[in-house]
């Protein structure tokens, strides 16, 4: 495998490692919403936020390095 493939590989196995995890997140986030840790609440949403926001740049990534028109 070569370095191009290597990276390819790399930053798709972030994007699925992110992805795991978002089910998680909002479970957590519900579950302060129901203890009343409503500002808790807001700062997991923000980071879910971030998450989704980092997975479309690693996919844009992914486009510079692999175009559609290959």
């Amino acid at each position: 495998m070569d370095d191009r493939q290597r990276l390819l590989t790399v930053i798709n196995h972030w994007i699925e490692h992110n992805d795991s995890h978002s089910g998680e997140y909002r479970r957590w986030a519900q579950k302060a919403e129901e203890l009343g840790l409503g500002p808790a609440k807001v700062e997991i949403d923000e980071a879910m936020g971030l998450l989704s926001r980092m997975n479309y740049h690693l996919r844009k990534a992914i486009e510079t390095i692999h175009p559609a028109t290959e």
